[in-house]
Formats: C-alpha cells, sequence, structure tokens
C-alpha cells in the first residue's frame, strides 16, 4: 500500500496502545473523542487475557472505589470504537518493529508491577516479601504461584502509602469477610488458614506525614474483629507537620481520625490486632538462629521530625519479633525490549510522552503515559492529565508520524493468527466477565448458619482458563 502523504490523508491513523489499564483504556478515550478532522483507528494491546491493568491485579478486592472505576473504564470499551486485543506479550508475540509496520504511533502504558528496592541487611531472608507479589498473589495474577506462605502470627508491613494499607488490611482480615469480593478460591483458602494475630504498619515519618488517603485510613476501622492500634510517642508534630495540617484538608482529616482513634484507645478483645507506628526507619531484618534462612524479627531505628516534616535518626534501636516482613515502600518499571530505560526512576525516558532517545531527541511515534511515563506516584485520576498531554503531543506530531507499511485492521489480525498466537477480545472478556459473575452466583456458603452470602463474582486465575473460556473453546 502507497505511503504517500495523499494516501495517508484518505484512511484513519492507526494507532496502537500496549497496556490495557486505566492508562491505556484513559489515552484510547481522550484519543477518540479529542477535536480533529480526520479519523483514528486504536487497538488496545495487553499481555493479560483479561483487560483493566492494574485495577484488576493491582488494587485490594475490597477497595471501595474499584467497581465504579471498573465501570467508567467498561463503558468506554464497550462503545466498539476501541479494539481489544489481549494474550499479546510485548517482546514476545510482537515486536517493536512488527508494532511499526503496522501502526502510524505506538504509546506504551505498561505501568509498573515491581516492588521497589529496599536495601537492608537480611532483606533476602525466608519471610521477607514484597508487597507488590503478595498484591499479585491475592489478586488472582495468572503469572505468579496459586500459593503463599501464610504462616506467620506477627507480620511487619512497611510503608506510609495505600498499598501498605491494602496489604496489611488483607493480612488482618478474616477470609470470610473477603467473600463477598471477586477473591479466587485459592486466595480464600490460604488466607482462611493464616494463624495471624498482629499485623505492624511502620511509617518513617510522623502522622501529618503518611501517603495514604482518608477513605482509604477510614476503612482499616471497617474491619470486623480486628482493634486497630497506636502510640502516644509516635504523634510527634514539628513546625513542618502543623504547617501541613493548617493547609491541607486531606493532611488535617487524617491526623483527626489518627488522634481520635489514639484517644479512643481501641481494646474492644478482638482476635486480631492492626497497630500504627510512625517515626521507624527499617535497619534490619535478623536471621533466626534456630532456623537458618529464616527472619526472626526486625530492627528499627527511632525517628524524629527534624522541624520541617522531615525524620532524622536518633540512635535509639527498637526490636520486634516478628515472623514476616511485607515491603510496600512503592512499585517501579520495568524494562521493556527495544525501548529506552532510566533504570533509576523506573520510567521509559520521555518529554511530555514524546519517547526520547540517549541523545534526547524525540523518537518518531513512540510515545508513553501513565506509570511507566512519570513513575508510580500518584492515583488512577492523575493518569487522565497524563494521557490527555500525551496524546496532545501525538496529535501535534501526527503529519511528521512514520507511516504504516500495512494499516488496513485484518493485518494485526493476520499476523497474529500466523504466529499462532491465541489473542483474546472484548467479546472474549464480555464471555470471561459472564462466566466469573456465575462462578459467584453459583457459591454455596459452608456454614448455613452465616445465612445467605451473595458473591458478585469468583475470579478466574489460570491463563490457559481465561484463554479458552474467553475464545469460547
Amino acid at each position: 500500500m502507497s505511503n504517500s502523504a495523499a494516501d495517508r490523508s484518505q484512511r484513519p491513523m492507526r494507532v496502537a496502545i500496549i497496556g490495557a489499564g486505566p492508562a491505556g483504556v484513559y489515552a484510547a478515550d481522550i484519543l477518540t473523542k479529542a477535536e480533529r478532522d480526520f479519523e483514528v483507528s486504536i487497538d488496545l494491546f495487553d499481555k493479560y487475557p483479561a483487560p483493566y491493568g492494574l485495577i484488576r491485579y493491582g488494587v485490594a478486592p475490597d477497595h471501595p472505589r474499584i467497581k465504579g472505576i471498573v465501570n467508567a473504564l467498561h463503558k468506554v470499551m464497550d462503545r466498539g470504537d476501541i479494539r481489544f486485543l489481549g494474550n499479546v506479550h510485548y517482546g514476545k508475540d510482537l515486536t517493536l518493529t512488527d508494532f511499526r509496520h503496522f501502526y502510524d504511533a505506538i504509546i506504551f502504558a505498561t505501568g509498573a508491577i515491581k516492588d521497589a528496592d529496599m536495601s537492608i541487611p537480611g532483606v533476602e531472608l525466608e519471610g521477607s516479601f514484597g508487597g507488590a507479589d503478595f498484591v499479585s498473589w491475592y489478586d488472582g495474577h495468572p503469572d505468579v504461584p496459586r500459593e503463599w506462605p501464610l504462616d506467620a502470627k506477627e507480620v511487619a508491613v512497611i510503608g506510609n502509602g495505600n498499598v501498605a494499607l491494602d496489604v496489611a488490611r488483607i493480612l488482618s482480615k478474616h477470609a470470610d469477610d473477603l467473600l463477598t469480593t471477586e477473591i479466587p478460591d485459592n486466595v480464600y483458602e490460604g488466607l482462611k488458614k493464616s494463624p495471624v494475630t498482629d499485623v505492624h504498619i511502620f511509617g518513617r515519618r510522623g502522622p501529618a506525614q503518611v501517603k495514604f488517603t482518608p477513605l482509604e485510613l477510614r476503612e482499616l476501622s471497617h474491619s470486623r474483629d480486628v482493634d486497630i492500634v497506636l502510640y502516644p510517642e509516635d504523634f510527634e508534630f514539628d513546625e513542618g507537620s502543623d504547617e501541613q495540617i493548617r493547609t491541607n484538608n486531606q493532611t488535617k482529616t487524617m491526623v483527626n481520625t489518627l488522634t481520635n482513634w489514639l484517644v479512643e484507645e481501641q481494646d474492644s478483645g478482638a482476635s486480631r490486632r492492626l497497630h500504627l507506628h510512625f517515626l521507624h526507619s527499617p535497619v534490619e531484618i535478623y536471621e533466626d538462629p534456630a532456623n537458618p534462612g529464616k527472619m526472626a524479627g526486625m530492627k528499627f531505628e527511632r525517628n524524629e521530625l527534624d522541624g520541617t516534616g522531615n525524620a532524622r535518626g536518633t540512635g535509639e534501636i527498637v526490636d520486634y519479633p516478628v515472623q514476616a516482613v511485607y515491603r510496600a515502600i512503592g512499585y517501579f518499571g520495568s524494562e521493556l525490549p527495544e525501548v529506552g530505560f532510566d533504570s533509576r526512576r523506573g520510567v521509559i525516558p520521555n518529554e511530555g510522552g514524546r519517547v526520547i532517545d540517549e541523545a534526547g531527541a524525540p523518537v518518531p511515534g513512540i510515545y508513553t503515559t501513565g506509570w511507566i511515563k512519570r513513575g508510580p506516584i500518584g492515583l488512577i485520576g492523575h493518569t487522565k492529565g497524563d494521557a490527555l498531554e500525551t496524546i496532545g503531543f501525538l496529535l501535534e506530531d501526527r503529519l511528521n508520524l512514520p507511516a504504516a507499511e500495512e494499516p488496513d485492521e485484518e493485518s494485526i489480525i493476520k499476523l497474529l493468527e500466523d504466529r499462532g498466537v491465541e489473542y483474546t477480545t472484548w467479546e472474549g472478556w464480555l464471555k470471561l466477565d459472564a462466566y466469573e459473575k456465575s462462578l459467584g452466583a453459583s457459591y454455596v456458603h459452608p456454614d448455613p448458619a452465616t445465612g445467605e452470602l451473595v458473591r458478585e463474582r469468583v475470579k478466574v486465575v489460570d491463563r490457559d482458563e481465561m484463554v479458552r473460556i474467553a475464545r469460547g473453546q
């Protein structure tokens, strides 16, 4: 097919978006709605058979806002003007060269799924886990083991962000109280056997510097048979804290919630306790002498605030004999084949979403958005602003994009089929969605004494099963 300017103006601009989480869907939605005098044709790829990315595999199943976000993404995809192609692995099933052959522009929206490193002695010991890995397990990620070693009675969670709260809440919550969510059966069975009694959340700075949000904080108090425990010595406020409380309503709300809990001194005799610790910096995870290779506890340095809201060590070391630790200090992006990578920040090097090369020059036709663009910070809503910026630059560059050699929509389908890639579609996702809901509707609660239990869905974990159902095989 000819690639003259005249021919290109007579056909839709072909755009591939790699990653079907919120970042990818928002970018596709913004591009379809953008004011323009030409047509666009968008294919949204994902390496998993199902869409939604972070929403399906990175957010706790009892998260209060998850259903609303899924509904919003569903409406975008269900319009029919964006094609979903799942179970297609970039760098394996299709290369960048392949994408350039079939598309005028490629947008990477692959997010960040790995744990950020925590470099302290003992981090490699048995019982030390990445928070992101645990999230993937309880969210039924198809590429992680089905079992998780939940044998600790006392657990530490390191971090003061929403992921740390999610991890701690899932660890401390009774498994039966998660049955109304979409957790897979293997996750329910694993959590049901957990002997946990105490979960400790540790933050480096004070209550005014926490990174979680008020809604997620309040959710902690909704767990049945779980007491929240706080410590007066952790409630230190300096001039920087006072200024933050005075000028930021979100901080003020969270500090008020925490101080109210402290004054109330919860002690209902619950079978599980969730401890919130501030002004603690991790120092060492130490080994159990009787069980070489296995952790026996964790040491922290007590901190104090320095007047600006930042923390400094006091030299005082405190010891907590926990049997497991979950590192939830942030996510980190993964390098992609044939695309540059900033190994310090964990992102694809870019300027406003235009991918740049080692010399800092834009790479024609290649863009990025979401966490792999800016780093894993901000809430899901921030992703819309990210996508708006990226799409703005793509539209600005439109006349100078390297033209696809085979822009016909069916050409990429033929290549996938020729290579034996068992891709899934939006129609296939609707089949899988209906199947998961049917599993929930048919669920029979094992304890009739607890009354009727309604399960909205039960998530399918096995990748092959997901593909089989989605493809109607």
